[in-house]
C-alpha cells in the first residue's frame, strides 16, 4: 500500500479531518488507554494532517509521561487522533483508523506495540 488520502471524523461529526496515510503500517497498542479503546493506529507527519473543523469541540487527555496529546470530541467522546513527536523531534499524528471513512481497520495488517512497557 502507498500513501493515500483519507477523510475521517468523530462519531457525531463535530470533529472532521483529512490525512495522508500508508495503511500498510498500522499498530495496535496495549497501553492502558489504547487497550480499552481498541484503537488501530496509523502514523503520519503532522503536515500530512488537516483538522477541517471542530477544534473548539476537542479536549485533551495526557497520562504517563505526558508526551502524547490525545484529542477527543467533547460531544461523543471519540478519540480520532493524537499529537506527538518522534524521538528525534519530528511532529507526528497518530490516527485512529477506526475513524476513517470506508476503511475496515480490523482487516489491515497490524503490528503489536508494547506501549504498556513505556
Amino acid at each position: 500500500m502507498a500513501v493515500q488520502h483519507y477523510h475521517g471524523s468523530c462519531q457525531c461529526g463535530a470533529v472532521d479531518f483529512d490525512v495522508d496515510l500508508d495503511l500498510s503500517h498500522t499498530a495496535t497498542c496495549n497501553c492502558s488507554r489504547c487497550r480499552r479503546l481498541g484503537s488501530v493506529l496509523a502514523f503520519a507527519a503532522r503536515e500530512a494532517f488537516t483538522l477541517n473543523s471542530g477544534s473548539e469541540n476537542l479536549t485533551e487527555y495526557q497520562f504517563n509521561k505526558h508526551l502524547i496529546h490525545h484529542q477527543f470530541c467533547k460531544t461523543c467522546g471519540m478519540q480520532g487522533f493524537s499529537y506527538g513527536a518522534t524521538p528525534d523531534g519530528r511532529q507526528m499524528v497518530a490516527v485512529n483508523v477506526n475513524c476513517l471513512d470506508g476503511v475496515d481497520a480490523r482487516s489491515l495488517p497490524s503490528e503489536a506495540f508494547d506501549g504498556a512497557a513505556l
